[in-house]
């Protein structure tokens, strides 16, 4: 069934809702946006060479980021934080850095993009349905305002060849292409900056916070991660050999990865289900599946879906684990976080080399424990489905240290 929503593009449109969208969201409209266009912009940069050059920025950008923390400036030192602040704050200064670059080497910038941009997502999905209150409202256009302005100082509005990031001077080149005015050039740099920042401090969070309550999974990523750093090329093998880690992100995405797939139908149309069942699509209909149901919480598929389990994804032998049944057929689709088909997410496997390099930083420079060892994962915030990876309500109490220099990765422990 997904796949026939997907693959058609003629009784089924996805241009209208993403309008809506963009307007409400991002207070941004652009006449004439080419989604195909723009989808063949982003491949030039996420795929082969550009994204080799992009995932090699990240790392470095990643330790940059880490080493002016303050635990790198005292390494003895106990630090106290959330584990979802810790996360997001760090991979997105470091996302930022390799996307966007800053001004003449401004690193301090980053805080004032990174403290806007946490106040304008968390009123995000408000803004999408429309139910934020007069005062959420001002304060999602003060921060939208702060963050143009932001985003334009080394941006849109300037000449290209003044931009530090090629990836960022190449966007602002396509959008200068489909002759978008520049005021909106810098709305659309906020668009970017979300769709590519807004997801993985999240998705690591979740990860991590697996990990740090459920100690045989840590144990079994740590032993992967131990064998690696006894490997010549442990940073160029993270993204190849590692099926334990690979897992265990697989499961994270599958209980916490939630967007809306949604098409307004603008011709009658009959949806047949995989299970033979017809539906009769008529004009002027929207169209709403939810992956996070079916196929990811269902639980003919995946057995006791709602709990996290380590090696789901894992084969006996320890392989990477492809095949899933309901009712005894094989599923095409187990799980659907990127999207499917020619639909499927174009940045993915930027964003999953980002998350495996900022896990195994962690988990090779730090000390890292629950503050409070019986601690369990905080609930989802409800407010967050249909807008890619679920957020938190609160947050998980961590403590950690750098390693002694030293060090090998510390033995597993059982709580």
């Amino acid at each position: 069934m997904y796949d026939a929503v997907l693959s058609d593009t003629e009784a089924l449109d996805f241009k209208s809702v993403s309008k809506v969208l963009m307007q409400r969201m991002f207070s941004l409209t652009l006449p004439n946006h080419d989604p195909a266009s723009e989808r063949a912009w982003m491949k030039q940069h996420f795929h082969g060479p550009s994204l080799v050059q992009l995932c090699e920025s990240m790392q470095n950008n990643l330790q940059l980021v880490f080493s002016t923390t303050d635990v790198a400036q005292n390494p003895q030192q106990w630090r106290t934080d959330g584990l979802f602040s810790f996360c997001y704050s760090l991979l997105f200064r470091a996302g930022y850095l390799t996307l966007f670059g800053v001004c003449e080497n401004d690193v301090t910038q980053l805080d004032s993009v990174y403290e806007e941009f946490r106040k304008f997502d968390g009123l995000l999905a408000k803004l999408a349905r429309q139910t934020e209150k007069r005062e959420e409202r001002r304060m999602a256009r003060g921060a939208q305002e702060s963050l143009w302005q932001l985003l334009s100082g080394c941006g849109a509005g300037q000449s290209t060849r003044a931009l530090g990031s090629s990836w960022q001077r190449s966007y602002l080149e396509h959008l200068q292409s489909e002759e978008v005015e520049e005021e909106s050039q810098r709305r659309a740099m906020l668009l970017q900056l979300w769709v590519t920042q807004g997801n993985a401090g999240p998705a690591a969070f979740w990860l991590l916070g697996f990990l740090l309550t459920h100690p045989e999974a840590m144990c079994a990523v740590r032993t992967e991660i131990r064998s690696l750093q006894l490997q010549r090329h442990p940073l160029a093998n993270l993204q190849k050999h590692t099926p334990v880690l690979d897992s265990v992100l697989s499961e994270t995405l599958r209980l916490r990865a939630a967007a809306l797939i949604t098409r307004e139908v603008v011709q009658d149309k009959v949806l047949q289900t995989g299970a033979g069942q017809e539906y009769l699509l008529r004009r002027g209909d929207r169209l709403c599946l939810f992956p996070f149901l079916s196929p990811q919480m269902d639980p003919q598929i995946h057995r006791e879906p709602e709990k996290f389990k380590y090696d789901r994804f894992l084969n006996a032998d320890g392989t990477e684990k492809k095949d899933f049944f309901k009712g005894g057929v094989r599923m095409k689709y187990c799980s659907m976080p990127w999207g499917v088909g020619s639909n499927m997410c174009v940045g993915r496997h930027f964003a999953v080399s980002g998350i495996k390099q900022f896990v195994y930083m962690v988990l090779t420079n730090l000390d890292l424990e629950l503050c409070d060892q019986q601690s369990t994962m905080p609930p989802v915030n409800p407010s967050r489905y249909g807008f890619g990876m679920l957020q938190p309500i609160g947050d998980l109490e961590i403590r950690y240290r750098l390693k002694p220099a030293s060090s090998s990765l510390e033995h597993c422990h059982q709580r």
